[in-house]
């Protein structure tokens, strides 16, 4: 097998899992943001409203960014190795990449969407780089076991929650105990106002719609990265890493490792994220019951990403499909500039100064501007990288990073190692 064969399959994994992320980023890009944690709040959670919400659900809430964040890892290491015995070497290569992927990802979060990813990598990537000369298995170990630790953090605050709410809501409850319950469930269960002002100022111009979005990004920044989605970053992280080092994204494990993982994934995995979500529909969608499940979710949620990933490396090892294949590994090595690109795209759909749309589609309804999406994505990525080397904001950041213009147009001058 080839180097290049061995690249293509990562960047066709990427790929899937850009185009899969963005089946969850839709809730929160074109609907009040507490819509994303629950359907009550905004949107439908009744009839096709309620299969979009339970198949994404199932297949691809955690998946996906889970998956992204692991090749996250991958890429991280591979760019690392490259650049061995180089000026600038790994560290310092490395470093700048973070750095500006942070400010990437803070004009990202407050000018386009809430929802970004970049910052959490960045803040993650610092610190999972000191870590990437361990060996394979004591860093897919050690990612399992801060997962199941956030795992049993969750129950923990969960079952918390459940006490406190209890003691709230007993006739002699102290007005501490009340503002306790309701400081400490306002995720689980925000005002209504919040969604009405959200729809007020995402209708808005420009800057309606920034200051809008500006609560949802440090809420995410602040309470939910530094509470859980930094570490659970870290973690997954550390996997992307061992499972590179092992072959795993490389296509150098025997098709009978792949097809155990999509057993495990899609055999037991699937079965137990629908019997959670069946658990949350029949609760009417109550706060602590989706707190839990969530929680519970997180356990088969890696193993359902990697069936889904060596489901792309089986096909790109056998050639099938080739034609779409080799789409989803252009559009997964452009994919800064898909992530954002999509972002740009969604604003104008959904915002005043676009057209509008934000709050007035069903949950079902936005998956046509998903399905309109990656469509884009799938037609313009593969012409773009036969004509340059990098997509475009790939390209402004190697350029940043080496603080000087990179070859752009593959006429130009070859292609860059990092």
């Amino acid at each position: 097998m080839t180097n290049n064969e061995r690249h293509i399959s990562i960047d066709a994994v990427r790929g899937f899992a850009l185009l899969g992320i963005l089946l969850m980023n839709i809730v929160g890009m074109g609907l009040p943001t507490f819509a994303y944690i629950n359907p009550t709040y905004y949107g439908g959670h009744e009839g096709p409203n309620l299969w979009a919400w339970a198949i994404n659900y199932v297949v691809a809430d955690g998946k996906m960014r889970g998956l992204f964040t692991m090749l996250f890892g991958a890429s991280m290491i591979l760019i690392a190795d490259r650049a061995e015995g180089q000026t600038p070497g790994p560290a310092s290569i490395h470093y700048r990449r973070v750095a500006w992927l942070f400010v990437f990802g803070m004009l990202h979060a407050y000018l386009l969407f809430f929802g970004d990813i970049l910052v959490c990598y960045a803040l993650a990537g610092a610190v999972v780089f000191l870590f990437r000369k361990w060996s394979p298995k004591l860093l897919i170990a050690l990612g399992a076991l801060v997962l199941a630790a956030l795992v049993v953090k969750g129950l923990i605050e969960a079952d918390h929650l459940e006490k406190l709410r209890a003691a709230a809501l007993a006739p002699d409850a102290s007005e501490a105990t009340r503002k306790a319950w309701v400081q400490d469930s306002f995720i689980l269960n925000p005002p209504a106002s919040l969604g009405e002002n959200e729809i007020k100022g995402y209708r808005g111009d420009f800057i309606d719609a920034v200051k809008a979005r500006a609560f949802a990004a440090m809420i995410l920044q602040t309470v939910v990265m530094f509470g859980e989605t930094l570490w659970e970053a870290i973690a997954q992280m550390m996997i992307g890493i061992g499972l590179y080092r092992l072959g795993f994204f490389t296509l150098g494990w025997k098709t009978r490792g792949y097809a155990t993982l999509m057993a495990i994934g899609w055999g037991i995995g699937l079965p137990v994220m629908a019997w959670l979500a069946w658990r949350a529909a029949q609760s009417g969608f109550e706060p602590l019951v989706m707190s839990k499940t969530s929680y519970w979710g997180s356990i088969p949620r890696p193993f359902i990403a990697l069936a889904h990933a060596s489901a792309i490396l089986l096909l790109v090892r056998a050639g099938a499909v080739r034609w779409l294949m080799d789409r989803l590994a252009a559009a997964g090595r452009m994919a800064l500039s898909n992530y954002l690109g999509t972002s740009i795209v969604t604003a104008f759909v959904f915002c005043g100064f676009g057209l509008g749309l934000y709050g007035q589609l069903e949950r079902y309804q936005l998956y046509a501007v998903v399905a309109g999406v990656w469509l884009l994505i799938l037609l313009w990525s593969k012409p773009w990288m036969s004509a340059f080397h990098y997509g475009p904001f790939e390209w402004l950041w190697r350029s940043l990073v080496r603080w000087k213009p990179q070859p752009f147009m593959k006429m130009a001058g070859p292609k860059r190692a990092d």
